[in-house]
């Protein structure tokens, strides 16, 4: 596991939380911006297996 890939862990799950808290409180920019938060996470997160994946795919 990288740095890419426990960062976009962290951020998924704080965006879940945000994005909880939104929807309990009944904030809508709140959820949004979670939601955003969420995707991001998820996405830097496959950017960093990817990135492990393509390193390690060259020992075999």
């Amino acid at each position: 596991m990288n740095k890419n890939q426990v960062a976009g862990a962290a951020k998924d799950v704080a965006g879940k939380i945000e994005r909880k808290t939104g929807e309990l409180i009944g904030n809508d920019k709140m959820q949004v911006k979670g939601a955003a938060k969420q995707v991001e996470g998820k996405l830097q997160k496959a950017a960093g297996k990817a990135q492990h994946d393509a390193k390690h795919a060259d020992k075999g």
